[in-house]
């Protein structure tokens, strides 16, 4: 019976039922637009709020960033690498736009070293639309 038990344990928390993410049973659906860097904190601040307001099991939270926004992702960024460590264990997803970080390559030669929660995405603006079309929020603090 106990071996049973664990089975349904081990099946569950492998499709995300006990990881505290909403996902698609959550009640409200939000996506964030994050394209200007002035306003990193002002965004982080909106996913904590909202995750404070709802519960994380009822709402789900993405920030999407692209442009000058994506300076928020980078791994050394010492504002939000704290911050998006909290929100990711709240639930929030960070989505990283590959458009943007294949034009900082084309002009620092180099590509930029994203945060660990950073989530890669063909195009920013593209998954904001996708996630708009499935009934998605979108708010641009």
């Amino acid at each position: 019976m106990k071996k049973i038990v664990m089975s349904f344990i081990a099946f569950f928390m492998l499709m995300g039922i006990f990881t505290g993410h909403a996902g698609e049973f959550a009640e409200k659906h939000v996506v964030l637009q994050m394209s200007d860097p002035s306003r990193q904190t002002l965004v982080m601040n909106v996913a904590n709020n909202l995750i404070k307001h709802y519960g994380q099991d009822k709402v789900e939270v993405e920030i999407v960033a692209f442009g000058p926004g994506l300076k928020m992702l980078f791994a050394n960024n010492e504002i939000s690498v704290p911050r998006i460590d909290s929100l990711q264990a709240s639930g929030v997803t960070f989505s990283a736009c590959l458009n943007t970080v294949a034009a900082i390559k084309r002009k620092t030669g180099k590509e930029p070293k994203l945060n660990k929660h950073s989530v890669k995405v063909a195009a920013g603006v593209v998954r904001i639309m996708d996630l708009v079309e499935k009934g998605y929020v979108l708010i641009k603090p």
